[in-house]
C-alpha cells in the first residue's frame, strides 16, 4: 500500500503540472474540432490555432483559455492517481522478481493496461470539458450544446443526466475514448522508458537529470498524440454532438462523414495544438511526477 499512495501522490502533482500547462492549447484544439464546417465560398470561423487564440482572447480575455477547466482540475487527482496506480501495479505483475528492471515491452503493457482504466474517468470529465469549450465555436448552429447555454461543470453534468439518457449519455464517446487511451499509454509510457534508458546507457535510469527526463517525457507526450489523434477528433465531434438530433451516429459514421466531407486532414483538425501542448504539458507532467516519487522514497 506504501507503493500505491506514493503512485497516489506523485500521479496527483504530475496531472496538475500537466493540466496547467496545458489546459490553454487544449481549449485551442478542441474550438477548431468542433467548429461548424463553413458553407461554400465562406471562411471558417478560425483560419487557425493563432486566428482562435487571438479571437478567443479578444472576446473572453484569457480567461477563455482556460474555460471548461473546473472539470479536469476537480478528476485530476482520481485520474492521474488510477493512471500511475495502475501502471505501478502492472509493472508489480509484469516483472520477473521484485526490484527486476521492467523492458520497454513491459512498459507498453503497463501502459496500456493503465490506458484500459482511465478511459472510464476521461470520457465523462472530457465530455464536460468540451461542451464548455465548443460552447462559443458552436454559436449559431442551433446545436443543443450552444442552446442550453451551460453555467459550468456541474451544470453541464445535471443537463446531460436529465436529458441525455442518464449515465450512459455522459459516456457518449467512450469507445474513441479506448481507442485513444489504450494504444497512446502504451506508446508513451513505452517510449519514455526507451527514452531515459538511452540517456542513461542502460536500464538504471535513477541518475537522470531533470533534463534528461523533460526531454523525455515531452518526446513521450508527442508520440501519444503522433499515434492516436484522429480518435481525438472523432471523440470531440460526438461529444459535442446534438442529443436530439444528432449529425453522428456512432464513431464509425463519425469517421466515415468526416473523411467524406474534409478529407483526412479533417481527422487532423487541432492537430498543432494538441501536439504544441503534449510537450510542454507532458515534459511538466513527468517530472513533478519523478520528481515527487523520488522525494517520497
Amino acid at each position: 500500500m506504501g507503493d500505491v499512495a506514493k503512485d497516489l501522490a506523485a500521479g496527483t502533482v504530475g496531472g496538475a503540472a500537466q493540466l496547467i500547462v496545458g489546459h490553454p492549447f487544449d481549449t485551442i484544439k478542441v474550438k477548431l474540432q468542433s467548429q461548424p464546417t463553413p458553407l461554400p465560398g465562406q471562411p471558417p470561423r478560425y483560419s487557425g490555432a493563432f486566428d482562435a487564440v487571438r479571437q478567443t482572447l479578444a472576446a473572453e480575455g484569457p480567461g477563455g483559455l482556460y474555460k471548461g477547466m473546473g472539470a479536469p482540475l476537480a478528476t485530476v487527482a482520481a485520474f492521474n492517481a488510477v493512471l500511475f496506480t495502475v501502471r505501478g501495479q502492472m509493472e508489480s505483475l509484469v516483472r520477473s522478481h521484485p526490484g527486476a528492471p521492467l523492458t520497454v515491452n513491459q512498459q507498453f503493457v503497463c501502459g496500456a493496461g493503465a490506458g484500459v482504466a482511465v478511459s472510464f474517468l476521461a470520457c465523462p470529465t472530457e465530455l464536460i470539458k468540451c461542451r464548455l469549450q465548443a460552447q462559443s465555436a458552436l454559436a449559431g448552429t442551433g446545436t443543443a450544446a450552444v442552446t442550453v447555454k451551460y453555467g459550468g461543470p456541474m451544470d453541464v453534468a445535471r443537463q446531460v443526466l436529465r436529458s441525455e439518457g442518464g449515465v450512459r449519455g455522459l459516456f457518449k464517446g467512450l469507445l474513441p475514448t479506448m481507442g485513444r487511451e489504450i494504444p497512446g499509454n502504451a506508446i508513451m509510457f513505452g517510449v519514455y522508458e526507451a527514452l531515459k534508458q538511452q540517456f542513461a546507457g542502460g536500464t538504471d535510469t535513477s541518475g537522470l537529470s531533470q533534463g534528461y527526463l523533460i526531454v523525455a517525457g515531452g518526446l513521450a507526450g508527442a508520440s501519444f498524440w503522433g499515434i492516436v489523434y484522429p480518435t481525438v477528433v472523432i471523440k470531440s465531434v460526438l461529444q459535442v454532438d446534438d442529443y436530439k438530433n444528432p449529425k453522428y451516429f456512432g464513431s464509425f459514421d463519425a469517421f466515415r462523414k468526416i473523411k467524406a466531407t474534409e478529407g483526412f486532414k479533417g481527422l487532423y483538425k487541432g492537430f498543432g495544438p494538441a501536439m504544441g501542448r503534449s510537450v510542454p504539458a507532458n515534459a511538466a507532467c513527468f517530472l513533478a511526477y519523478e520528481m515527487t516519487r523520488s522525494a517520497l522514497g
